[in-house]
């Protein structure tokens, strides 16, 4: 061995110690795999804007549907047909309704996700191994936006963080998640939860 190659023998062993820092997933794939996930189920664990922490079980159906059900409570969030329902577990009326593409989580609900489309990513940078992507509605900012986490080989969405048209901060970090499930489409209609809450 070389003395030139005794001098690159500790900086190679130390290169060899630590992972290389990870790449960033690209966005063209990140959309595909958002696109690709139709159904998906997992348990959460939500950060309000106040500090206060809530748990519960997430049930994705794309496009546009989606189902937070808190544990604790009978608390309920509900997206479905255009419309975000916000059931309250200590109250027995009716939800708080508003329009789902008013929040920035129907950028992630949407029929078709492209992250590449013009002036919708407005951040995107590797973190711990992560990739994170900050989007929001090109046409709308003032809605909010959403920063999503993602991990790599395979691409998982593994956390989110909601601001809205307010500022509030929620975020939800996501467990194993179980994709392809199937689940009964009354689960998604928020008519029934009414009818049920009655």
């Amino acid at each position: 061995m070389n003395i030139r190659s005794l001098a690159l023998a500790p900086v190679l062993a130390l290169a060899m110690a630590f992972p290389a820092m990870a790449e960033k997933i690209p966005l063209n794939e990140i959309s595909r795999y958002l696109n690709s996930l139709k159904t998906a189920e997992a348990d959460f664990t939500q950060v309000n804007g106040d500090g206060s922490i809530s748990t519960g079980q997430v049930l994705i159906h794309r496009p546009n549907r989606v189902r937070f059900e808190y544990k604790g409570d009978k608390t309920l969030v509900l997206a479905s047909s255009g419309q975000v329902a916000v059931f309250d577990g200590k109250t027995r009326g009716g939800p708080q309704q508003y329009p789902l593409s008013k929040t920035p989580l129907s950028l992630i609900l949407a029929p078709n996700i492209n992250l590449g489309q013009a002036k919708m990513v407005t951040g995107y940078t590797e973190r711990k191994n992560t990739t994170v992507v900050t989007a929001q509605d090109p046409q709308h900012p003032e809605y909010g936006n959403i920063q999503m986490v993602f991990t790599a080989n395979p691409t998982q969405l593994r956390q989110w963080v909601v601001t809205d048209e307010g500022g509030q901060r929620t975020t939800v970090i996501l467990g194993e998640m179980k994709t392809g499930v199937s689940f009964p489409p009354s689960k998604f209609v928020i008519a029934n939860e009414v009818a049920r809450r009655r």
